[in-house]
């Protein structure tokens, strides 16, 4: 057994290897920030009474679940460019691509679990908040989505950390992401096992860490729950007390 832990300590704190642990959680953010807005306006879609919105949005996350992500990659990578001159420049990076093609992809998956999410509201509360006055963006915001997101948070949290690891297929497109930084140090000295060892060790920090985050936003949102539901039925209870 050839281990050499010098190579892989000096793999560890290689700025080589920061740099791109950086570039793989920038990618991770952006991803699936603009994956979770789109995923929402499909979410909203499906639940529209248009019936072609409702068709629109399952033609979407019908494709963007079919396709496999590394096509996703190529298409947006190779193909946009063809078919759209503009694309052809050098502003348009394997990071943007890649940003655009993971985007794409995760708006697909998130859709399903946000509507999941709103299905899970009951339809009771959308009109008592109409009743009372409430404006279609504050139901939204007040009684919604406070639900939505404690119903959302673990399946979401999940879909975070598989787009961390789905990154590294940026790989394919020239993307000098955490692994294929890692791939490049092989190549070089072939030493596998030190190199990998680093990489798996990048990984599962960052992956420890957003397990930390969502355990922290799940207990947040639990409590809130909690709270408003205990304030509830003891506000209930009050006003079935007889008055002394």
């Amino acid at each position: 057994m050839n281990f050499d832990p010098s190579v892989f300590f000096d793999a560890l704190t290689s700025p080589t290897f920061i740099e791109g642990a950086q570039i793989t959680i920038a990618l991770t953010v952006i991803a699936m920030a603009f994956g979770l807005v789109l995923g929402l306006v499909l979410a909203l879609m499906r639940s529209h009474p248009w019936g072609w919105l409702r068709w629109l949005a399952w033609a979407y996350i019908w494709i963007f679940r079919a396709i496999p992500t590394l096509l996703q990659l190529f298409f947006v990578w190779n193909a946009l460019p063809q078919l759209f001159p503009v694309l052809r420049g050098e502003w348009f990076s394997p990071f943007l691509a890649a940003a655009v093609a993971l985007s794409l992809n995760e708006a697909a998956y998130a859709a399903e679990i946000l509507r999941a999410g709103l299905l899970s509201v009951d339809e009771g509360q959308r009109l008592a908040a109409r009743a009372l006055g409430l404006s279609p963006g504050k139901v939204f915001g007040k009684v919604i989505a406070p639900q939505l997101m404690r119903v959302a948070i673990p399946p979401l949290s999940n879909d975070f950390i598989t787009m961390l690891k789905i990154t590294s297929l940026a790989s394919v497109i020239s993307l000098q992401e955490l692994l294929a930084r890692t791939q490049s140090a092989v190549s070089i000295t072939f030493q596998f096992a030190e190199y990998y060892a680093a990489a798996a060790v990048y990984y599962l920090v960052i992956v420890s860490v957003l397990m930390l985050v969502q355990s922290r936003i799940e207990r947040r949102f639990e409590w809130t729950s909690q709270r408003a539901a205990s304030g509830s039925v003891l506000g209930r209870v009050r006003q079935l007390a007889p008055m002394r």
